[in-house]
């Protein structure tokens, strides 16, 4: 069900300095997701989110949010989309919010991270070239080569082999391509075949960063609902999970070292960036007045 909202608050200050993606301030646009990720750790009780697979709450005055709160931040800096929810899952189409929350940032002179799943994301090019001339950058969620084993454990996204065609797209563009190459299920996803083609098709695609985590968090209700999808899909898994980590909220592959060996390596020799420092990603002094 899609209910609409009216959010108090809209964009926040990432605490200490991200590594992952280089951001200085956050904003979710939606609540919950219609992509529906076996392992989306956003169902966790902490969250808040009671019908994670069934409810979406949009936020209708989000724009007139970020117009509102961006003139008043501090410093201007990379703001993050998608860490709760995709950007673009399919009621975008529809509601049109990360679209025009482009259009403000490309206004008020921020910088763009974008985290999604979709090709939806082709449809803003053009502004996200305009915030390009501050900093705009893409990364595509891959955990899988296969689109049938994407069909399982991302069933609402589109297929892996949609996404690099998207990357190849936005990178002709001129537009900073990344690959958030997480969370690599264990036992499922987490095999060297996977990661290296996943790897070797970034680089045909023009892929300028791939961000890895070899492994999944799990808790609460998000196990429960991980634990039921194995069941249906891969029985007789759902042992071997309990057995190597019981409840713990970490749960590295138990091939994480040698995955990230050998995927450093790959990357290094096709000159892919495997970190986003945050001397990456432009400061507020650097920023260029637009």
């Amino acid at each position: 069900m899609i209910k609409e909202i009216r959010a108090k608050t809209l964009v926040s200050r990432v605490k200490g300095i991200d590594t992952y993606f280089g951001l200085d301030y956050g904003m979710n646009l939606y609540r919950g997701c219609q992509h529906r990720c076996i392992y989306c750790d956003s169902r966790s009780e902490c969250y808040g989110i009671e019908n994670f697979d069934g409810d979406v709450l949009v936020k209708v005055n989000a724009v007139d949010l970020l117009r509102s709160e961006l003139p008043r931040k501090r410093k201007r800096g990379i703001i993050g989309t998608g860490s709760m929810n995709d950007p673009y899952m399919p009621l975008e189409e529809k509601f049109g919010l990360t679209r025009r929350a482009l259009e403000v940032i490309a206004e008020q002179g921020f910088g763009v991270h974008v985290l999604t799943k979709s090709d939806l994301v082709l449809r803003d090019v053009p502004i996200l070239k305009r915030i390009g001339r501050v900093a705009a950058a893409v990364s595509m969620t891959i955990t899988t080569i296969d689109d049938e084993l994407a069909k399982i454990v991302e069933p609402g996204s589109p297929p892996s082999s949609a996404r690099f065609r998207a990357l190849e797209a936005l990178a002709e563009q001129g537009i900073e391509t990344r690959i958030a190459l997480m969370p690599t299920l264990p036992f499922i996803e987490d095999d060297w075949a996977n990661v290296s083609a996943i790897v070797d098709r970034a680089h045909e695609c023009g892929v300028k960063a791939i961000i890895p985590w070899f492994g999944m968090s799990m808790r609460d209700r998000q196990r429960a609902y991980f634990y039921r999808r194995l069941d249906k899909h891969f029985p007789g898994l759902r042992a071997t999970y309990e057995k190597t980590y019981g409840h713990d909220y970490m749960c590295p592959s138990p091939n994480a070292k040698e995955l990230f060996d050998r995927f450093a390596e790959r990357c290094a020799s096709y000159e892919i960036t495997i970190a986003v420092r945050p001397h990456l990603a432009p400061t507020a002094e650097q920023l260029p007045l637009v």
